[in-house]
């Protein structure tokens, strides 16, 4: 149902990708992934070994056993995986544009080695610890700190809303030193470091979603990120975990529309299938045309960053246009099916719940305005 045809302006190894993401989401993820929804699980450790095997995790990075794609190819693989939910294109996107960026982008040789190869084949799982109870919007201000100790480290500090927390093998967490905001590695077992599961969430029920509490942990001078100084370092990640983003919320989206296309072909109501009707009919072009937009804008952006000419405002563009789109178009979805609608018969009230989260997570709805505002104006209205 992409009346753009947008897909035609793959490449063949591009649509070889979003072939084996999506097999991969419809055999292994769709027909179970509601159940997981209402239960409130993620079962990560199942799954992250066969998402190494079709070189999923870091799929953008070079290197370290990672596959080395191109920025389209690795949005498609999003989009195809958060059309199953955005769970799963979450873990993916923690795993491969947090964590793992961050490691190769800023670690040490060793630190690669060691973790890269474990990572990218779904043996070694992380997280990335930036945000925090009182400071989400806000990382400058971040609270937790780390100072020396001799030759070690000793960070303190609290981190909230962490994606696969509880569950990493090892933490990217972030904080401030007297030189700055700085990078440090933190694996999981280290003394004075816990991870819990935060419950009782009505949004992103199948993903893993933590906690993560450092009371004077103890790490060796080598824990470091070297060349991660300063805010930029962190910030940089969450733009690629952006981007992302911008190609996953059209899975959702897309999911959300098929399910009311189907329904409307199907359902009758007075006599005729309601989709024969203009006020259906009307919500199912916008949807499309929602869509159609959120795909080119995905491209163009992909296109950009293949040839090393996006910048953050495109980024933060392509976040809140898409994700807004998804959104509006989960909503009219679920007007369509009624009271079906709210079931998790149907697709729809899972991905409308989890796209809520998206709004938020990796910049709020707010912030991505106001980066723009700042690129129109050349006015900062932050404080």
């Amino acid at each position: 149902m992409d009346l753009l045809r947008i897909d035609d302006q793959f490449t063949d190894e591009e649509r070889m990708i979003r072939d084996t993401a999506r097999e991969f989401a419809a055999s292994r993820v769709e027909p179970q992934v509601a159940d997981w929804f209402e239960r409130g699980i993620f079962p990560v450790r199942e799954l992250a070994p066969e998402l190494g095997k079709l070189g999923l995790l870091g799929m953008h990075l070079s290197g370290y056993g990672c596959a080395g794609a191109g920025a389209v190819a690795y949005g498609i693989a999003c989009r195809e995986l958060e059309a199953a939910d955005s769970g799963l294109r979450s873990f993916v996107s923690v795993q491969g544009s947090l964590a793992m960026t961050a490691i190769h982008k800023y670690g040490s040789e060793e630190q690669k080695r060691e973790w890269l190869p474990r990572m990218a084949a779904g043996e070694a799982l992380g997280c990335f610890g930036l945000t925090e109870p009182d400071r989400g919007s806000d990382p400058g201000s971040m609270l937790t700190r780390a100072r020396r100790d001799g030759s070690d480290w000793i960070l303190h500090g609290t981190k909230m809303w962490i994606t696969n927390g509880s569950v990493a093998d090892v933490a990217v967490v972030w904080a401030r030193t007297d030189e700055g905001v700085r990078g440090f590695l933190v694996p999981a077992g280290t003394p004075g470091f816990t991870a819990s599961e935060i419950h009782r969430k009505l949004s992103l029920r199948a993903s893993i979603t933590s906690e993560l509490v450092l009371d004077d942990v103890r790490l060796p001078a080598d824990a470091m990120l070297p060349e991660a100084a300063g805010l930029r370092a962190p910030l940089g990640c969450l733009s690629e975990a952006r981007y992302g983003i911008i190609w996953g919320a059209i899975g959702a989206g897309r999911s959300c529309y098929e399910a009311a296309v189907s329904y409307a072909k199907s359902r009758e109501q007075f006599g005729r299938p309601i989709g024969a009707f203009q006020l259906t009919q009307e919500k199912l072009a916008w949807m499309e045309v929602e869509l159609g937009r959120a795909g080119l804008v995905a491209l163009h952006i992909g296109r950009l960053k293949e040839a090393g000419q996006v910048t953050p405002q495109q980024v933060s563009f392509g976040k809140l246009a898409n994700v807004r789109a998804a959104l509006d178009v989960a909503r009219q979805a679920r007007t369509v099916l009624g009271a079906n609608g709210i079931t998790l018969e149907y697709p729809v009230i899972r991905h409308m719940n989890n796209l809520e989260s998206v709004l938020t997570y990796e910049g709020t709805q707010e912030i991505h305005t106001l980066v723009l505002g700042e690129a129109i104006t050349g006015e900062s209205a932050y404080r």
